[in-house]
């Protein structure tokens, strides 16, 4: 897993960016001041390593359900706007929690850039966070891996499949699933996060792997989960285990 960083990072607010999410933070204050708790920025903006690419990845963190903003997706004035909306007790409670998108999820409950938190609400869901990590059983970790390598061997063999009957559009997008499921594997396996999609393949060399090499990952997959106690085949009792 990455190290903790503490690196303080600082808002660049002259950025179309920077000053946008400002911009949001204010509309949303002013419209729903009571009813937010936290409003933060996620993804490179809150790592400061953002490029004119980036989107602006805003959470709002509101005190009782169905108030605040509505969760959104579009462009403004250009630029592409992720607004994702939670509250309090329900973004605790997911921080508190293993599941099996967890290498994609971490880095969003460890690095959050508050734009507003007078009650400090981010830090305490990183501490949650780690905390939980910290407590987490290599049996929770592996089973979780198992869950990904099903869905990767599935994606990889239709991916097959589909090739021996020429249709390489359909087979395409199965090997991205496959791909993606299988970097998944190898985060739940060294207990490592990533920052999205193409950070995930990329940092766990499968990004360009094509049928046999995607097929002899998934084998050595298989054979560090049935090291590690947690076997991807079995007799039919073991699957109620």
């Amino acid at each position: 897993m990455p190290e903790n960083e503490d690196v303080i990072v600082e808002l660049d607010t002259t950025t179309p960016r920077g000053s946008l999410a400002i911009r949001l933070r204010d509309a949303i204050q002013e419209r729903w001041s009571a009813e937010v708790q936290a409003i933060g920025l996620c993804g490179s903006m809150a790592h400061g390593d953002d490029t004119d690419s980036s989107d602006v990845n805003l959470v709002v963190i509101t005190f009782r359900p169905r108030t605040g903003p509505k969760p959104a997706r579009r462009k403004v004035d250009g630029i592409p706007v992720d607004l994702r909306v939670t509250t309090a007790e329900e973004g605790m409670g997911q921080a508190r929690l293993l599941t099996t998108h967890w290498p994609m999820q971490a880095d969003t409950y460890i690095t959050t850039f508050a734009l507003h938190d007078p009650q400090e609400w981010f830090k305490t869901r990183r501490e949650a966070h780690l905390s939980l990590l910290a407590e987490a059983r290599p049996m929770e970790f592996t089973g979780l891996a198992r869950q990904n390598w099903a869905v990767a061997n599935s994606a990889h063999a239709r991916a097959v499949r589909l090739t021996q009957w020429y249709d390489t559009d359909a087979a395409l997008i199965l090997m991205a699933e496959a791909r993606l499921h299988a970097a998944l594997v190898a985060g739940f396996l060294t207990r490592t996060y990533f920052r999205n999609t193409a950070d995930a393949v990329k940092h766990t060399g499968v990004a360009a792997a094509d049928m046999q090499e995607l097929g002899a990952i998934l084998k050595y997959q298989a054979e560090e989960l049935t090291a590690r106690g947690r076997p991807v085949d079995g007799r039919l009792g073991a699957l109620f285990d």
